[in-house]
């Protein structure tokens, strides 16, 4: 079992300064409610990381364009980002939303959330 993290933005090193600026410059209007619980404007954010680091859960992280690359099939349905899938016997199901993510307000309720779903699993 794996869980597949795709987040709502494009990777690179651009990509990642124009993020942490928007960020800064416009936190209202900043699309990826993965980034902003997961991450401050620069470093992992300290509840998060504990949570990932101590997890017997494997976890990988994608940024939306490496996730497409990767994923491009024309059986899968077509996601919003960011989303969290479960990947169990190499399916790919819905484990958090992008609505469900709009709903959260801290890495804690995230934390909280994940070990919810997991204990079904």
């Amino acid at each position: 079992m794996q869980l597949l993290f795709v987040y709502n933005a494009n990777s690179g090193a651009a990509n990642a300064v124009l993020d942490s600026m928007h960020k800064i410059l416009s936190p209202s209007t900043y699309d990826c409610k993965l980034c902003e619980l997961t991450f401050g404007t620069i470093t992992e954010r300290k509840i998060w990381k504990e949570f990932r680091e101590r997890s017997a859960v494997d976890m990988r992280f994608l940024h939306k364009d490496e996730f497409n690359k990767e994923f491009r099939s024309k059986w899968l349905p077509k996601y919003s980002f960011p989303v969290v899938l479960i990947r169990n016997n190499n399916q790919l199901q819905l484990f958090i939303t992008t609505e469900e993510f709009e709903a959260l307000n801290s890495p804690q309720a995230l934390v909280n959330l994940i070990q919810e779903r997991l204990s079904l699993y």
